[in-house]
C-alpha cells in the first residue's frame, strides 16, 4: 500500500470532481482532501505517476507535495513556528 501526497490548486467546488476522478482509478482505497492547505492524500495500490496524471487530466493543476510546501503553509497560515517571528527594526537617524 502506497500513500501519495499532492498539492492541488482548487476551490471548494472542485473537491467533488477530484474525488470522482480519483475513485475511477483501480486500486485506490482512500482519498483525503484538505482544502485549506490544498493537500490531497491518496492511499492505495497504484503508482504515484498515475494518480498525478489522473488529477491533471481532470483539469486541475497538481504537483507532488514537498517539504517546501509544508514551510510555506506554516508561514502563510500563521503556524506555530512563525507566529511570533518579527524582523528587528533599526533606526539609524
Amino acid at each position: 500500500m502506497e500513500s501519495v501526497e499532492l498539492k492541488v490548486e482548487m476551490v471548494g467546488i472542485h473537491e467533488k470532481r477530484l474525488r470522482k476522478c480519483l475513485s475511477k482509478l483501480k486500486g485506490i482505497e482512500k482519498v483525503e482532501v484538505d482544502t485549506n492547505s490544498q493537500k490531497v492524500v491518496v492511499t492505495g495500490y497504484t503508482h504515484k505517476n498515475k494518480v498525478l496524471k489522473a488529477v491533471r487530466r481532470s483539469g486541475l493543476k497538481a504537483d507532488f507535495w514537498s517539504a517546501q510546501n509544508e514551510l510555506l503553509q506554516a508561514y502563510a497560515g500563521g503556524g506555530v513556528a512563525y507566529a511570533n517571528f518579527r524582523f528587528p527594526t533599526f533606526n539609524f537617524f
